[in-house]
């Protein structure tokens, strides 16, 4: 895994920010908030990684400003990147509701499984769902699809979505800025730990799908 996103998504990443800057973040986290190809967990940090770049080195700038990247630029870039992402997705609700995620979200990587897991934290929390959803990991992805299904009131929608993506943001890309030059070090201590990683993904992933199975086929009647 380690491995993949090194060889794979960070080269993705990067190539997309020297290309178009902080444009590059807000598509890069508004895809993110939509359907998660990639974690802001990778996307953000590493936009925090730029500004470090250019901290240390001052002929490293931002493609469209050419100026040197910046925290605030980058956060309020990626802020707007969430939000327009939230909006897509609350427009996705609103219009087409649960059978049109249930008909086509498998082939964007949205599951029954994850819209019913954003199902259950909007009815726990309600409005509030939609800040405190936008701080935890997948929820965020899809906690937008249920607040449109109920047609939550688009001003609230759009200052919790903003409120709830700002710290988000903010804080991963300057652990990405504090990080900076020392992600090689980081890297090869990780290293040791790979194929343990790869022992929980798997693991979780077959708990899944265990749990999947067994909710599928639990009220299944007899076959006679």
């Amino acid at each position: 895994m380690l491995d993949f996103i090194d060889r794979e998504v960070i080269p993705f990443v990067l190539q997309m920010y020297d290309a178009v800057g902080y444009v590059g973040v807000g598509v890069a986290v508004a895809l993110e908030t939509i359907v998660a190809p990639i974690p802001s967990e990778v996307i953000l940090p590493m936009a925090g990684w730029k500004v470090s770049q250019s901290a240390a080195d001052p002929s490293v700038l931002e493609p469209l400003t050419g100026l040197p990247w910046n925290i605030p630029l980058a956060v309020a870039l990626a802020t707007v990147g969430s939000v327009v992402g939230a909006l897509v997705g609350y427009a996705i609700g609103a219009w087409g509701g649960r059978p049109i995620l249930d008909r086509f979200g498998r082939y964007v990587g949205i599951g029954a499984s994850d819209l019913d897991r954003a199902d259950r934290w909007f009815e726990r929390w309600g409005n509030w769902a939609v800040f405190l959803g936008r701080m935890v990991p997948l929820v965020r992805t899809f906690v937008s699809y249920p607040a449109g299904i109920s047609r939550m009131p688009m001003g609230r929608f759009l200052l919790f979505s903003t409120l709830g993506s700002l710290p988000w943001n903010a804080a991963l890309i300057y652990a990405g800025f504090v990080v900076g030059e020392n992600y090689p070090q980081i890297e090869a201590a990780l290293k040791p730990f790979e194929y343990v990683i790869y022992v929980v993904v798997i693991g979780l992933a077959l708990l899944l799908f265990g749990r999947w199975w067994w909710n599928k086929h639990r009220h299944a009647p007899p076959v006679r």
